[in-house]
């Protein structure tokens, strides 16, 4: 309301004096407005009116009528109930004449409350004659009001009203279907795993047969001028660990086993920070793997030659605790799988305290690498043979016999969506599988096992 009161709209400004006192340099003005007043007094009269219409219509003014209505209703009950009475037991002597006086009494009682509910509604009826005048009064006197609401506030309130309860109503009656929910933006433009053809890889390293247990493929994220190499790593110790990565800068160079590159992470295998287990990936010109002896994801810059690491979280199981299993056997040291997707490095790894189901974590890719993310889900380690990761899909697989690996799990970290049931086989050209991995770049999937190198296309849709 005081809103109302300081909106002036000023017609015009006369100056009608202007001094300056001879001690000081202070300015005086006049100013006069030539807008009516406000009538503010009218509108607290009007507001009075409306406050003093609401106290007479009180509902204690109401329910004094409602509880005549109903003790009349009562005592009119008990009357008919004590002339049926009479009725049945009259014996003609004292015992009529003392239920005669009672249902006198009775009729009195109600001829009385008859009066004071006629009263009461006459009341009434006066009161609403005298608040009908009132409220007309009010309306008149809201009209003249409205004609100082210069910004029509008062006008676009009432309008606003309107519009909310049409709104209200439409919602109810049209009981619109919302629309299917927006699926979140998708990286992977070719869409679903629905099949892998190959091989279209198959052949022995240039050390033979002497090494059963590694990894090997592309850099989804090569350095500049390493589009098109290959990286290699054996576990040369033990079928278990490793301390050198050696590239090859074609593929044909890597058959044939001609001129690789090492680079040497440690003098020592196994020692500190050095490779432990075969799930090994590259990504950016540098390699990220399980730390020796450590629940650690280790980065190792194939440029710089420094190892940093992130630690993952407490009692993460290692040092074969949880490694990927079949019926037959373990894959020894495979506590933690390395992945690469579109997105970026994956980690997979579990603990007691989660039952050995798998947890996944995304690691930030800088050069001290951290966890940024992660998932747990209900697919117990131990139960399948390796994981990869693509398009923000974690797939499994478990082994059905020595000529035939299947894909039957995924966990789709965009919508939370987990299935058992994808069905996806590959044929094997060796028993085992120790470590598979998915490029982005290329769309293969990269396995090592048995010494051999092997590689598959990944078919989407």
């Amino acid at each position: 309301m005081s809103s109302l009161v300081c909106v002036w709209r000023i017609v015009g400004v006369f100056i009608i004096l202007f001094m300056q006192d001879v001690r000081a340099t202070d300015c005086t003005c006049e100013l006069t407005n030539g807008e009516k007043p406000f009538p503010k007094d009218k509108l607290l009269s009007v507001e009075t009116s409306a406050v003093k219409c609401n106290q007479n219509i009180q509902s204690a003014k109401v329910s004094e009528e409602a509880s005549l209505r109903l003790g009349l209703h009562k005592r009119l009950l008990q009357l008919q109930d004590d002339v049926s009475a009479l009725e049945r037991e009259d014996d003609g002597a004292l015992y009529g004449a003392v239920s005669l006086r009672i249902i006198e009494l009775e009729l009195a009682e109600i001829l009385q409350l008859i009066s004071r509910l006629n009263r009461t509604h006459d009341i009434h009826q006066s009161l609403g004659a005298h608040v009908n005048a009132t409220m007309q009064q009010v309306k008149a006197e809201l009209k003249q009001l409205e004609e100082f609401d210069h910004m029509q506030i008062a006008q676009k309130l009432e309008e606003n009203k309107r519009l909310q309860r049409s709104l209200a109503q439409c919602q109810e009656e049209l009981q619109a279907t919302p629309p299917p929910p927006t699926p979140p933006p998708r990286t992977c433009p070719q869409g679903r795993l629905v099949r892998v053809d190959g091989p279209r890889t198959y052949t022995i390293t240039q050390y033979g047969t002497s090494y059963h247990y590694g990894s090997w493929g592309q850099d989804p994220k090569p350095a500049a001028g390493k589009q098109g190499w290959y990286w290699l790593i054996p576990l040369t110790s033990s079928n278990a660990f490793a301390n050198y990565v050696r590239q090859y800068n074609s593929l044909s160079a890597l058959v044939a086993g001609v001129g690789p590159i090492d680079v040497s992470i440690a003098s020592a295998n196994p020692t500190t920070n050095t490779i432990q287990g075969p799930n090994v990936v590259m990504y950016g010109d540098a390699l990220y793997y399980e730390c020796y002896n450590s629940p650690s994801v280790c980065r190792f810059n194939l440029t710089s030659r420094q190892v940093t690491t992130a630690a993952l979280p407490a009692n993460t199981a290692f040092n074969n605790k949880f490694p990927f299993c079949h019926l037959a056997a373990c894959y020894v040291y495979t506590d933690m799988d390395l992945l690469t997707d579109d997105s970026g490095v994956w980690v997979v790894y579990t603990s007691a305290e989660y039952y050995g189901n798998v947890m996944l974590s995304q690691v930030e890719s800088g050069d001290v690498p951290r966890l940024v993310r992660t998932i747990k889900t209900s697919l117990h380690k131990r139960t399948a043979t390796n994981t990869f990761m693509a398009c923000g899909v974690l797939y499994a697989t478990r082994y059905v016999d020595k000529e035939t690996e299947e894909i039957f799990y995924s966990f789709d970290t965009h919508t939370g969506l987990e299935r058992y049931d994808l069905d996806i086989r590959f044929k094997k050209m060796q028993p085992d599988v120790h470590s598979l991995n998915y490029n982005p770049s290329d769309h293969k999937l990269y396995v090592y096992g048995n010494s051999y190198a092997i590689s598959y296309d990944a078919i989407f849709e």
